[in-house]
């Protein structure tokens, strides 16, 4: 498993819904794809109805015939299993497959994703219309893939029917075996919540202070509905193993209380992914400084590189963007739609296709706009399209396989993500400040990669990594910190933030002076610490003796106190209370360092440690450009391509110092070379 391609052509397609659409319309779109540049189309994610029309009978012909035609046009077709939408007529005669809220309501009919992955009754009726379908197309020649369910924990990924309880109950004595191993590890001495019978364990539910369980309790609710998803994705997976041994296998995800790295190990041939930029631009934080907007969306595909190195976007943006009454995104600009589709690209897509062929007319998403319009007229998006299957059936070729290549990285965990959803003392600093390390990189146009840090995860891991990121795991076992010890003592640097390391993986806090586990790693204790908020002014760090040297600390401070000979103090607070006391740290450990950043990173601070470890793009030597355009590498043994994104409306200016060819126009380049604006480079 693993791998996303057989072929050496990169597979460039569209999103396509026949039962949408009038079948004289059929011919005359799949001719119009074909002359786009398209090789692939997805179906039938939502059609369980029009498969099983009532319990226990099924019929395939108007899918029968859409995926002839198709196949006839020499398309290539991803089909979806339909178990996201269950029927009315399930929904109806087994009320017990829906899901709850914490409240307690039941959620109904109407929209999807109103189900739960428990009941045993769904898994039972999910995997025999996926074995309906596996046996009618598992060796049909048109069928190349298959997509499990859509968005796993898309719209909701929590779960609360009482096939849920009952699950998470059994769950837990799987994990903990005894109930005084669970007390211990929940804390339940606290407020006496102790524990003396396995049927008074439940999920999270209402308390007198409202969504406030117990902290522990909360974190293994979100390992548990992770586990809970990819046994569900599991039965579909093993059936469609069983009956369609020669097709693919993946799902489009990247959604909350999913450990998708572990999804993909188990289950898919590869991850697949939604690309919709703009979500980043309209979720800017207005009080942000210098936000980047949709380029910030490299980020998330930063963290699915980290899953998948070469995968597929299941679904790209092509056109404005929204539900009937939210997510109203405008038009993607001239050349917009393009850079996306290289922007995905640059990071590792070898597949791609575009949501969706042609705009609803029905529904929530009549205004989740595809390339064509409604009137089915040609337009600028389909023009743009049609120029980027032009560019593909030429390029890539040479793109497919290649990997995205970087030498720092930023590390993640889910058990911090997820204990950081509801623990406000560390779970908003790590978002801010991998969105502020990336935009730093972005700035000093060095690439990087996300790394999570798993069970799995071993030395060989690290060492390709010049540096690593880690901005503030306050789970941190002894295990991980032993393993990121030998990465430093090998001579690798390592770059902490404030509130690390001090939980253990229960979410429980060590009897030890902070930082917990990574003591050791930065020679320093933590003297006291604030959260900075409120009526206290937003603090500063002088940077060396430079008054000017000064950067942000607003949110979080970690007063901190050398406790080794090998550490250098690198910034003090320059105000508060602790005006003049360690902020920065660097300890030289072995062959390497290690850094702790006693605050909340900003881009600024970031780029005081980028620039004092002589941190340097990897094509300084041979091309300039200016910090508005992105840099993204990929190669693999035998060749390189460097692609050049530049996300501002305005032309930009790169200079080459040796000559280098543009792989999508064969254009050969040198000197001085005006970008346009939204336009794309790919020099080898």
């Amino acid at each position: 498993m693993n791998t996303i391609s057989t072929t050496e052509s990169f597979e460039l397609g569209v999103c396509y819904y026949p039962e949408h659409w009038p079948e004289e319309l059929w011919a005359d779109d799949y001719r119009r794809m074909v002359e786009t540049g398209f090789t692939i189309v997805r179906m039938a994610e939502f059609a369980w109805t029009l498969f099983e029309p009532e319990e226990g009978v099924f019929q395939f012909d108007l899918f029968d015939r859409a995926i002839n035609l198709a196949h006839s046009h020499g398309l290539k077709v991803i089909l979806g299993t339909p178990t996201a939408t269950p029927p009315a007529w399930l929904t109806e005669r087994y009320p017990e497959v829906l899901n709850v809220t914490y409240d307690g309501v039941t959620l109904q009919h109407g929209m999807r994703r109103h189900y739960n992955y428990s009941s045993s009754k769904y898994r039972e009726l999910c995997a025999r219309i996926t074995r309906q379908l596996a046996q009618h197309y598992g060796n049909h020649p048109g069928v190349v893939g298959w997509q499990i369910d859509n968005e796993l924990n898309c719209e909701i990924n929590v779960f609360y029917s009482e096939s849920d309880h009952q699950a998470f109950r059994e769950w837990v004595q799987a994990k903990y075996e005894t109930l005084e191993k669970l007390n211990e590890a929940w804390g339940t001495v606290f407020w006496n919540q102790t524990y003396n019978s396995w049927s008074q364990i439940f999920l999270p539910r209402p308390t007198p202070s409202p969504m406030q369980p117990n902290p522990h309790q909360a974190l293994d609710e979100k390992r548990f509905i992770s586990d809970n998803t990819i046994s569900f994705a599991r039965i579909q997976v093993d059936i469609i193993r069983e009956l369609a041994p020669s097709q693919w296998v993946t799902t489009n995800g990247l959604f909350g209380h999913l450990d998708s790295h572990e999804l993909n190990d188990q289950l898919l041939d590869f991850f697949s992914y939604d690309s919709y930029p703009q979500f980043s631009s309209i979720s800017t934080d207005p009080q942000e400084a210098d936000p980047l907007l949709d380029r910030s969306w490299s980020l998330s595909l930063t963290a699915v590189r980290s899953i998948s190195p070469n995968f597929c976007i299941m679904e790209q943006q092509s056109g404005p963007g929204g539900w009937v009454n939210r997510m109203d995104m405008p038009s993607p600009k001239p050349g917009q739609m393009r850079l996306w589709t290289y922007q995905s690209i640059a990071h590792g897509a070898d597949k791609l296709l575009y949501f969706r062929w042609r705009t609803a007319t029905m529904g929530n998403e009549i205004y989740w706009h595809g390339l064509n319009d409604y009137h089915n007229q040609p337009n600028r998006r389909v023009r743009e399209a049609e120029q980027i299957g032009r560019e593909l059936a030429v390029a890539g070729k040479h793109i497919v396989g290649t990997r995205s290549k970087a030498d720092i990285a930023i590390l993640r965990d889910y058990d911090n993500e997820w204990d950081g959803e509801y623990d406000v003392w560390h779970g908003p600093f790590m978002w801010q400040s991998n969105k502020e390390w990336f935009k730093a990189l972005q700035k000093r146009q060095i690439p990087n990669d996300i790394l999570y840090m798993r069970s799995k995860t071993t030395l060989e891991d690290l060492i390709p990594y010049q540096v690593l990121v880690y901005p503030h795991p306050a789970i941190m076992s002894d295990e991980t910190a032993e393993l990121l010890d030998q990465y430093v003592q090998q001579g690798g640097t390592l770059i902490f933030g404030c509130r690390t390391g001090y939980k253990d993986t229960r979410g429980q806090c060590y009897m030890r002076p902070f930082p917990g586990a990574a003591r050791d790693l930065c020679g320093i204790t933590v003297e006291e610490f604030t959260m900075v908020k409120g009526t206290r002014l937003p603090t500063s760090i002088r940077w060396g003796s430079d008054p000017e040297a000064l950067t942000g600390a607003d949110a979080f401070n970690d007063i901190l106190h050398v406790e080794e000979d090998t550490v250098e103090v690198m910034g003090t607070y320059a105000t508060d209370y602790y005006a003049g006391k360690p902020a920065v740290t660097r300890n030289k450990r072995g062959k390497g360092e290690v850094w702790y950043f006693g605050a909340v990173f900003h881009a600024d601070a970031a780029l005081k440690i980028i620039d004092r470890l002589h941190l340097h793009s990897p094509v300084a030597e041979w091309l300039e450009f200016p910090s508005e355009v992105e840099l993204q590498i990929r190669k693999d043994e035998n060749n390189s391509y460097t692609f050049l994104l530049n996300f501002s409306e305005e032309p930009a200016t790169v200079q080459l110092k040796e000559q280098r060819t543009d792989l999508l126009t064969g254009s050969t380049l040198s000197g001085s070379y005006t970008l346009e604006g939204f336009g794309v480079l790919v020099l080898y």
